[in-house]
Formats: C-alpha cells, sequence, structure tokens
C-alpha cells in the first residue's frame, strides 16, 4: 500500500539492531515516518550470557538471556518482521531502496541500517526457530557434562570465558585451550594483562596450548582430532571458541562495493556506507578499527540514530562517531576474571573487581532493561 510516511528499516535485531530500534522509536514521530525491525530470530540471543548458558542448566538461564521483543518499542512505535534478509535493491534513479526477504517478499526503506551482526559456530549458534532452542541447549549441555576432556579452539575472550563456567562446575575436568597466538587474547591489551588471564586459568587448572590451530571442528562429541602443528588429542569435545565472522553474506550478493576484503561494512564516521548516505551500519559488522564488543553499541546507536533523523530531516550536520577506548572484562567464572581499562595509563583489576562489573550477574539485568524488559 502506497505511503507518505519516511521508512526506517533496520536489519538485525541483535545486540546493536534492538539497541538502535528502541532509540528510534523514542525518536520517531509516527505521523511522518515508521519504523520495521527485520530479524530472522523472534528473540535477541544476549552474548555475553551464552557461555554459562550453554554450558549447564545451572539457574535456567535461557529464560532470561533470550530476550523477547515484546516490549521493545517506545509506545508501540514500531514492527518486528520475523524474517532473513536476502538481498538489498536500490531504487533505479532515487535514493533509496527494498530490503528482499527469503521467500521473495519485499519490504521498502528510505533509510536502512545493516546490524546483522556476527556469525557463529558451535554453542554460540543458535538456531533461528523457538523449537529449535531447547534441542540445541540439551546437545551441548548434555555434551560439556558428559565429556572427561574439552579443548576449546580459540584464546581470546570467548574461549577464555567457556574455560572458566566448565571448572566452576566440574573444577577437575580436563580443560584446554589452543590459542594461535603466543599469548592469549590479541594485541590490542597488554601483555600484563594478558599475562594475568594466564594466570588465572593455570591456576585453575585449564591447559593452554600457544601457537597452535585446530582447522576443522567436528560434530559435536567425541572426537580425534590433530592440530596443525600435530599435537593430537583423543576422545575430546572440540568447541569452537575463535569469536564471529561478518553476517553479511547477503550484502555481498547484491551491493559487494559495501563491503571490504573480510566482510565487514565499510563506514564513514557518521556510521553511513562509503557509497550510499541513505544506508548506515553499526555493531559488529562496521569497519571501523577497534574490537567487537557490545560496549561499543551504545556510542554506535547515539551517533546513528541522530544522523538517522538528521537525514530524513535534510540537516546539514551529522554526528561523527570518534570511537572510545579499549576496556573488557573477562570473566573467570562466576567469582573471578579480569578487567582492562584503556585510559591513561592503562588500568587492570582482578577476581574481585570483575566480580563486581560482570562475573556474578553477567550485566543480564541492566540489559534486559535497555531493550524494555
Amino acid at each position: 500500500m502506497p505511503t507518505d510516511k519516511q521508512r526506517i528499516v533496520v536489519v538485525g535485531g541483535g545486540g546493536a539492531g534492538s539497541l538502535l530500534a528502541r532509540s528510534l522509536s523514542s525518536k520517531i514521530d509516527i505521523t511522518k515516518q515508521s519504523l520495521t525491525l527485520v530479524t530472522a530470530r523472534p528473540f535477541n540471543v544476549y552474548l555475553p550470557g551464552q557461555c554459562r548458558t550453554t554450558v549447564s542448566d545451572q539457574g535456567s538461564l535461557e529464560k532470561k538471556t533470550l530476550f523477547p521483543y515484546d516490549r521493545l518499542f517506545h509506545n508501540g512505535k514500531g514492527t518486528i518482521r520475523i524474517a532473513t534478509a536476502k538481498a538489498i535493491e536500490r531504487n533505479a534513479s532515487t535514493v533509496g531502496g527494498a530490503v528482499v526477504l527469503e521467500g521473495g517478499e519485499s519490504i521498502g526503506y528510505d533509510v536502512l541500517v545493516l546490524a546483522p551482526g556476527s556469525v557463529w559456530e558451535g554453542p554460540l549458534a543458535y538456531p533461528n526457530d523457538p523449537e529449535g532452542v531447547e534441542s540445541h541447549l540439551s546437545i551441548w549441555r548434555t555434551n560439556f557434562a558428559e565429556s572427561t576432556h574439552i579443548v576449546l579452539a580459540g584464546g581470546g575472550a570467548v574461549g577464555i570465558e567457556f574455560a572458566g563456567e566448565i571448572k566452576d562446575i566440574w573444577p577437575h575436568k580436563k580443560v584446554t585451550i589452543v590459542h594461535g597466538n603466543s599469548a592469549l587474547l590479541n594485541d590490542t591489551y597488554p601483555a600484563k594483562y594478558r599475562a594475568l588471564l594466564e594466570r588465572q586459568l593455570l591456576a585453575r587448572g585449564v591447559e593452554i596450548l600457544y601457537n597452535d590451530f585446530v582447522e576443522e571442528i567436528p560434530l559435536p562429541g567425541p572426537a580425534s582430532i590433530t592440530t596443525r602443528r600435530g599435537m593430537q588429542f583423543d576422545d575430546a569435545l572440540i568447541v569452537p571458541t575463535r569469536g564471529g565472522r561478518p553476517n553479511t553474506d547477503f550484502i555481498r550478493s547484491c551491493l559487494p562495493n559495501l563491503l571490504n576484503d573480510t566482510g565487514q561494512i565499510r563506514v564513514r564516521p557518521t556510521l553511513q556506507t562509503l557509497d550510499y548516505p541513505d544506508i548506515f551500519a553499526i555493531g559488529d559488522c562496521t569497519d571501523w578499527n577497534e574490537q567487537k564488543q557490545i560496549g561499543k553499541y551504545y556510542s554506535h546507536v547515539s551517533v546513528c540514530a541522530a544522523n538517522v533523523i538528521g537525514y530524513l530531516r535534510q540537516v546539514k550536520t551529522m554526528k561523527v562517531y570518534k570511537g572510545s577506548y579499549e576496556m573488557i572484562v573477562i570473566t573467570n567464572g562466576q567469582n573471578g576474571g579480569a578487567s582492562y581499562f584503556g585510559i591513561l595509563w592503562g588500568f587492570i583489576f582482578g577476581n574481585w573487581v570483575s566480580k563486581v562489573l560482570k562475573s556474578k550477574h553477567l550485566l543480564i539485568g541492566l540489559s534486559r532493561r535497555n531493550v524494555g524488559l
């Protein structure tokens, strides 16, 4: 049906997309604009809670860490569309276009915001349908419980946090991290902080194999593998903890000029894409040179929401995203962890501060409130 309203479409209902949709719903004039959130799942997977959620059923955390969209929009000023975006079509002679959904239906837009997030492996690769969630959790929880040796393929934040959660429940279970670097995490973080994380893991009996890689990940269940450098693991559960990759394949098929070589969306400081001022991008999918973390989303949303409204109003001056200092809190179970704040000369904190900031509660309550729950 034809409409005179300016159409805002957000693709991706994860951490960044849901925060942006909520923010925009507080800013739009529903007599002049419409807002649609296109998301493949009827729930938002709160990623910082998933290492604990998928390892065991203690606390039934899936009831708290899979956020419904019931109360996302302020005063109901928005529409949720549960569907998978398959392509973007541009109008031939004007700005705007349409998002093509799986099945062929199109949703027109005057402004499009891309927040598709990342594609994950293993326990973090939740199915889109609610019926599949119970089976997914059951498979992984059973495998974590029954395995005598767990190999975590990746020593970034995900691998470290999985190791801590496993050791909380099964202190004597054998856990090995295989990491391709010579220290945990990456070179963004100072050696002192990375060494603290290592000491905390070793103190809990976690073994760490550096400068090596798990090339292929078998299906969940006991398996035997050989690493790139020849280390063999037999009858072990191999868990991919290597982080996600940009969920942008649907963009490459239609607007490949939006992406860099690694699949990230190229953006200006206004968070508009390089070639299309009516297409914005936020979250982990952007090519901004920073560590990809939920903490960055709030700054992305502040800039993007203001600029979307500004673009529709044809303002001349847009807000600029300047990045932020690096900070991270990595849990080591419910009572431990290590924190780094990259301001001034850098501050590092250990178990007590990390427990208060994140480890005990995983910021679940705050994050639920931020999406209206």
